[in-house]
């Protein structure tokens, strides 16, 4: 009631000029919505009042929902980083960042606070694969590692079909695409992107070296266009060329898994059928996957699936 309201306004007043006065003021409202605020978890004191004497009203109230479920749809993520003057301990330099490393950014952070990531590290044996491409070379006919992983990705895809889907937006469905198009991430100047190769199954291995080769190029020159950077299937992290041993690729969004591949080398393996140590060319990786959709168990079998057939791929 009325009544009720005036009286609690006066206690608030009186508690403010009591020694007490240093503590966080509670804001004006009336019970019933404190017991709103309180059923939403919602803190009154961060919802700007425009009633009587400063007192939280039920529009206000609503419209702080209205607020924050508009910003929670926005693709912009508070980064979280405190704004600091470095400068107080010594001397700085500012970069500020690209626009295509702002949206990366962005995306990046969206898809590892809303999919719960999980990765998987394994090796694969590529003594036979190296020493097969040593002979294309010898025959004028060079290829980098990169297309036959594309290739034995597709083999190992088609077996286990829930890696190249998507969630429905609900997340109530899983679609499974019957298409191949892989994103291979390629570190630019400008940051990084992710171009597509399409329709994998339909291509050589020597037709998706020349085009990786084409996209990549014009992928560092910025000349791609945003829509071949859209509707992959499934993604390639590649740093094989640079160095590292495992690491943790985040998915790139709607898809549901990405494989991350390290730089391959010569390690002393033992043979069991011989009992003998012999050196093996091996290359690790890392396939990060969702959990909403894929488990651990088809995980393992699916980068156990690929690391035979990388084994053995040939033209």
């Amino acid at each position: 009631s009325e009544v009720t309201n005036k009286a609690e306004d006066k206690i608030q007043e009186i508690q403010s000029s009591t020694q007490n006065k240093g503590l966080t003021n509670k804001p004006f409202s009336s019970p019933g919505i404190r017991r709103l605020a309180r059923e939403l978890e919602i803190n009154l004191s961060l919802v700007s009042a425009t009633g009587l004497k400063g007192r939280v009203t039920k529009e206000d109230l609503h419209g702080y929902i209205k607020n924050k479920m508009s910003s929670s749809s926005s693709a912009k993520i508070p980064s979280g980083v405190l704004n600091i003057d470095f400068s107080k301990w010594g001397e700085i330099e500012e970069n500020p960042l690209s626009k295509i490393k702002k949206i990366t950014g962005q995306r990046l952070q969206a898809a590892w606070q809303n999919i719960p990531h999980v990765t998987q590290f394994d090796n694969a044996d590529i003594s036979s694969l190296n020493e097969y491409r040593q002979k294309l070379k010898s025959k004028n006919k060079p290829i980098t590692f990169l297309p036959f992983i594309i290739k034995a990705l597709y083999e190992t895809l088609k077996k286990f079909p829930e890696f190249n889907s998507s969630l429905s937006a609900d997340g109530g469905t899983l679609i499974i695409k019957r298409y191949f198009d892989f994103g291979i991430a390629v570190d630019t100047p400008s940051g990084l992107m992710v171009p597509v190769i399409r329709n994998i199954d339909s291509k050589t291995l020597f037709e998706i070296s020349e085009e990786l080769k084409e996209i990549s190029t014009r992928a560092r020159g910025g000349k791609l266009k945003t829509e071949e950077m859209k509707g992959g299937t499934f993604t390639i992290s590649s740093l094989g060329g640079i160095g590292g041993s495992y690491f943790t690729p985040i998915i790139n969004p709607p898809e549901v898994a990405i494989i991350g591949i390290s730089k391959s080398s010569w390690q002393a393996t033992y043979d069991a059928i011989n009992k003998e140590i012999v050196p093996r060319f091996v290359m690790p990786f890392s396939l990060s996957y969702d959990h909403r959709v894929i488990d651990g168990a088809s995980a393992a079998s699916f980068t156990t699936n690929f690391s035979n057939n990388i084994s053995k791929i040939k033209l």
